[in-house]
């Protein structure tokens, strides 16, 4: 068997060593026979610097690492051009100064290497000055690949004060490359965030955003094909649909990819864990939960423009935005309302599902341990079908919350907060849950399968609905009929809480057999 190249970003090492390699030259041809000035957008871990680094060495000619790739027989490769490599994913930036001493460090190494001195002050005459001589020197215009565009922004982004001047900082350097158009071949510019072209490239403005073109969908990322095929000697004994279940799923219009650093360390581990998101904690995420008062359950079927999509900017962060340029979401299709495209979203697959719902739990119920208890108990009431035990769990649950928590959390006092812990819960514990569940005669709040059996939840806060009780609400609404044919066994729960008590003040279920 080839390596793994698990944590390998570099195609030298790739293509020198017995590393397996999905191939993914045919996007670096067509990527040049279509144009010059070009912007992807991806979350961490998806191969963005593995590609770059392709491109680098495509560019430099180094046929020898092509050798039996698509890109071997459709490149000139008597024809080698000066490539700018910039990757601002090195270290932490707190500061303009961290920035502009990484700029400078870059700007050195390209005098070094290149053998020329500069005669201009700044680091932006600087560069456009290194442009310049290389493109003079070499006598072939030159190719600038930057990778992490973003990170001094995002290292900052709950700092907005910073992130602003890292951005200000950015966006100038950024605007020498258009300036530079007679000395360029060809740009390539990454990260995890698309900015606006206002806030941060508005001196760049001839890029073409490739993030959601579907012709582009898998240029990072493995399909369900090249996994089969690159990794087939790895695959004995492996249920492909679990492993596609758990990890596939992320979509920009195109074919699903899985994300590759999870593929790569469940070829390693063979055990199904949550690899790519124990990666990264999304702290700024939970911040915005609490700051914006969502209902977590909404995020299985969310509806955004794509004005929405492309927002994200310092001082105003869109909850979705963050969700779907993270790699927390993605979009399942895309269409035209009222001359507006819609973008429809939803977690890309079990993996993130589980991983962050439980994050987010962690965060609404701030008692870990009692909550994994509560996680293992409520497995084994639903194996044991014991719905009156299971409503004492939810009451003790909500009892165990210190009550200076509550003063403490926003989310406490809004609604969406007591039909999200449960939410979150049923999620987590990797059972099948359906929220806004649609059915002929309205939208289930929650709907749980398991086994043979089908959990239909309505919820209600005492304190701003009147009418009938949730349950009989249930039976009105006759939610139940979606399942009559596909479930032995139909539980009709309502649950009812009270803000003031802070805790469930009602819980009825009736049991219908099929």
């Amino acid at each position: 068997m080839k390596k793994l190249p698990i944590g390998v970003q570099s195609f030298k090492v790739m293509r020198e060593d017995d590393y397996y390699y999905v191939d993914k030259t045919p996007f670096v041809k067509k990527l040049v026979d279509e144009g010059r000035y070009y912007f992807l957008s991806r979350p961490r871990r998806f191969g963005k610097s593995l590609f770059l680094d392709t491109l680098r060495w495509a560019f430099l000619a180094k046929k020898d690492y092509f050798k039996g790739l698509y890109l071997e027989k459709h490149w000139n490769w008597n024809m080698h051009y000066p490539v700018i490599h910039i990757s601002f994913g090195l270290g932490v930036m707190r500061s303009v100064q961290d920035l502009q001493n990484q700029i400078e460090s870059v700007l050195i190494d390209l005098k070094n290497v290149h053998g020329f001195r500069y005669e201009k002050k700044g680091l932006n005459n600087r560069f456009m000055e290194a442009i310049a001589k290389i493109y003079d020197k070499e006598e072939k215009p030159v190719v600038i690949l930057i990778d992490e565009y973003d990170k001094p922004i995002l290292d900052n982004i709950t700092n907005p004060s910073i992130a602003l001047e890292m951005r200000e900082e950015l966006k100038n350097f950024y605007s020498v490359i258009k300036e530079a158009d007679q000395y360029l071949k060809f740009v390539f510019i990454t990260g995890v965030s698309k900015f606006s072209k206002v806030s941060l490239f508005s001196g760049l403005n001839n890029l073409q955003d490739i993030t959601l073109n579907p012709e582009y969908a898998t240029i990072c990322g493995y399909t369900q094909k090249e996994f089969e095929q690159v990794f087939a000697d790895r695959l004995d004994g492996v249920d492909l649909n679990q492993v596609r279940e758990w990890y596939n799923g992320y979509r920009w219009l195109g074919e699903p990819v899985y994300n590759p650093f999870d593929v790569l360390l469940f070829l390693s581990e063979k055990n199904y864990r949550a690899y790519w998101f124990e990666t990264g904690t999304p702290t700024f995420l939970v911040t915005l939960v609490n700051q914006k008062k969502y209902y977590i359950p909404q995020l299985e079927q969310l509806e955004v423009t794509e004005r929405i999509l492309g927002s994200f900017d310092v001082g105003h962060v869109e909850l979705e935005t963050l969700l779907f340029q993270t790699g927390y979401l993605t979009v399942e299709k895309m269409e035209r309302k009222a001359g507006r495209l819609v973008y429809k979203l939803t977690y890309p697959n079990m993996e993130v599902k589980l991983s962050l719902t439980d994050y987010l739990l962690d965060n609404f119920t701030n008692n870990l341990v009692q909550k994994e208890r509560n996680v293992t108990r409520l497995h084994e009431l639903l194996d044991e079908d014991d719905i009156n035990s299971l409503k004492e769990l939810f009451y003790a649950f909500f009892a165990s919350i210190p009550h200076d928590w509550y003063r403490k959390n926003q989310l406490a006092g809004y609604e969406g907060y007591y039909a999200s812990i449960f939410y979150c819960y049923f999620t987590a514990s990797g059972l099948r849950t359906r929220a806004a569940d649609a059915t002929n005669y309205g939208k289930i709040d929650l709907t749980v399968l398991y086994k043979n059996r089908c959990y239909i939840f309505e919820f209600k806060v005492v304190e701003l609905i009147s009418g009938g009780s949730a349950l009989q609400q249930l039976k009105e609404k006759r939610y139940h009929e979606k399942y009559r044919n596909k479930c032995d066994v139909i539980y009709l729960i309502g649950v009812e809480f009270s803000k003031e008590k802070r805790n469930i003040v009602n819980f009825e279920f009736e049991k219908l057999v099929d």
